[in-house]
């Protein structure tokens, strides 16, 4: 069983990706990404000479594919490889394991803009564990397509379920959307958080302890 819950709160901002700029093979990152790269670039012109063009913005088209080429990394990658490297513990699993403050980001597909935030991962173990780096891994690839936030939250609470067969999941996600705070209502302080449990986690009492442990949701 699944549940939902979404809520918006203030926060006083969200961690930011550093931005690169230097030259791209685009065929190159083409074959590396699944993103058809040229493509991106060929209509980022497009939309370039709609806007009227100029010489600044002559390495635009180049520049924004490469991004989308690392926004959109995760397309055609099972986010389930991350998970296969795992450590039998038998009935030696503690209680919880609990990863807080996990930095994502993702390209919302309603408009193609960032949302930029933190995921909280925690589940009871069934027979295995594995490492806490793997969960940030999951996280990326997952992000790393064009996303709802609700959908992120329930695909890695899914992910987690499959790959590492625990007793309960319970995956909270805290972001903070462009689309939101740069355009429309123009909310800047506004996030949003959702959250995904499954098994024991999915309980009312079981959710209330771990949402004590992580702290700081509203």
């Amino acid at each position: 069983m699944s549940e939902q819950h979404a809520m918006q709160r203030e926060s006083h901002g969200a961690p930011a990706s550093v931005p690169t700029d230097r030259p791209v093979d685009a065929a190159a990152l083409g074959t590396a990404t699944g993103v058809d790269v040229a493509r991106v670039e060929a209509a980022v012109r497009e939309i370039v000479a709609a806007l009227g063009g100029g010489p600044t913005l002559e390495r635009t088209p180049e520049r924004v594919a490469q991004a989308y080429s690392e926004f959109f990394a995760g397309i055609g990658v099972d986010p389930l490889a991350h998970l296969t490297d795992t450590v039998a513990v038998g009935p030696e699993t503690g209680e919880l394991v609990l990863q807080r403050d996990i930095e994502f980001r993702s390209m919302c597909e309603h408009h193609l803009l960032p949302f930029i935030g933190v995921v909280h991962v925690a589940y009871v173990p069934g027979e295995r564990v594995v490492g806490l780096g793997k969960l940030a891994r999951v996280v990326e690839t997952i992000a790393s397509r064009p996303q709802l936030q609700e959908r992120l939250t329930e695909e890695i609470a899914d992910a987690l379920e499959t790959g590492l067969d625990p007793r309960g999941v319970l995956v909270v996600v805290d972001a903070q959307h462009s689309c939101v705070s740069a355009r429309g209502t123009r909310q800047a302080a506004s996030t949003t958080v959702t959250m995904a449990s499954r098994g024991e986690l999915a309980t009312a009492a079981h959710r209330a302890e771990v949402m004590a442990l992580i702290g700081g949701i509203a």
